[in-house]
């Protein structure tokens, strides 16, 4: 094998551990997040029903939101209000984030997106 076609070959190789990675640790994350969730719907949250019943709008109200398009097919009003409301905290969240750790990331070669 020419030196050429063995270096090809290594960063084929790099290429496809790195997705190896990368699908790994998606998988992992995803598996994480279904069991928190999991246990939150299992465990915490007919717990916090019995005892703090002013939580169920808060607990329920994408469920109802659902429940209330397939009712109403094409009414889109409560299921907009309820992510609406999951939505603006994760989104302004996300922004912080992006506003304080992009240049950091961009600076140690992490982040190769825009930089503002």
């Amino acid at each position: 094998m020419s030196p050429v076609d063995a270096i090809d070959a290594l960063d084929q190789f790099t290429i496809r551990q790195n997705n190896w990675t990368v699908g790994a640790y998606c998988a992992a994350y995803y598996r994480m997040i279904a069991l928190h969730h999991g246990l939150e719907d299992a465990d915490v949250f007919p717990h916090l029903r019995t005892c703090e019943a002013h939580l169920e709008p808060v607990i329920e109200g994408l469920d109802r939101a659902l429940v209330d398009l397939v009712a109403n097919p094409g009414d889109f009003a409560e299921l907009r209000r309820a992510t609406d409301i999951l939505t603006d905290p994760l989104l302004s969240r996300l922004a912080y984030d992006e506003h304080e750790l992009v240049e950091p990331l961009a600076r140690y070669g992490f982040y190769v997106g825009h930089v503002r």
